[in-house]
């Protein structure tokens, strides 16, 4: 089982910070150990295995979820979100490589050396262009390592073809990610309302998404947006810094 990031009151990335154990309904707690002897003696039915750390309000009342574990639902289930939204559709990208990526025919052009900036219309970015001229927002953050992975390569190879539909991509290093305290997740932020988290399996196939309108996860969506939009930088010049240092 793997552990969630939901975020932190730390201004360093120390601790406290909350975790979810993807799964199951549990929350993992980091925090210090409470080590005060006459807090000790006052806890109740203690176990042997049992310890505890402090935390503070702020982190339950920002980050704790307030409603049931979502159920995983196929990636088809949100298509209808990408249409009916009324302001804004945001992704966060935070894997070094996708399978629906190298699986696709546009991979294997790209390895041939073929340049694919210049994609024709397909129906994703038909919707998008149809989205943004209605003066909707398509907007994306990807994560890049350094240096890039073969993955990220192709994604800033790819994406004139979606930025010319009218997305707006912007790039931001892992390492800046991580100062930011970013999620470690993929998600789509609709409306600042509704949060659709990915999940992958080993090989990076997507096996659908967790949907919901929790506050606390909706309001951590929406403070990860604000932090890496302000911080990203756009795709054309990002693609210019990485062929520059490559």
């Amino acid at each position: 089982m793997t552990l969630r990031f939901l975020g932190t009151t730390s201004d360093d990335g120390d601790c406290p910070t909350l975790y979810e154990i993807d799964g199951t309904d549990e929350i993992l707690v980091q925090g210090d150990r409470e080590t005060d002897p006459a807090h000790l003696v006052q806890l109740r039915d203690v176990k042997p295995s049992e310890t505890f750390v402090r935390v503070p309000r702020a982190l339950l009342t920002r980050y704790a979820p307030r409603t049931e574990t979502p159920e995983l639902q196929p990636f088809t289930s949100i298509a209808h979100l990408f249409r009916e939204f009324r302001h804004t559709a945001w992704r966060l990208e935070t894997r070094r490589g996708y399978a629906s990526d190298r699986n696709s025919s546009k991979w294997q052009r790209w390895q041939d050396g073929e340049d694919i900036a210049a994609e024709p219309a397909n129906s994703w970015r038909d919707n998008v262009t149809a989205q943004t001229a209605a003066g909707k927002r398509f907007e994306r953050v990807r994560l890049v390592d350094t240096p890039p992975t073969e993955g990220q390569r192709f994604l800033l190879a790819s994406a004139p073809s979606n930025v010319a539909a009218g997305e707006e991509i912007r790039n931001l290093t892992r390492g800046q990610a991580e100062q930011l305290c970013l999620p470690d997740h993929d998600f789509w932020l609709f409306d600042s309302r509704v949060v659709a988290r990915f999940a992958f399996d080993v090989d990076d196939t997507t096996l659908g998404v967790y949907v919901t309108e929790d506050p606390a996860e909706v309001l951590a969506a929406c403070q990860a947006r604000d932090a890496a939009w302000h911080h990203a930088v756009p795709t054309t010049e990002f693609a210019r810094q990485v062929r520059s240092i490559v």
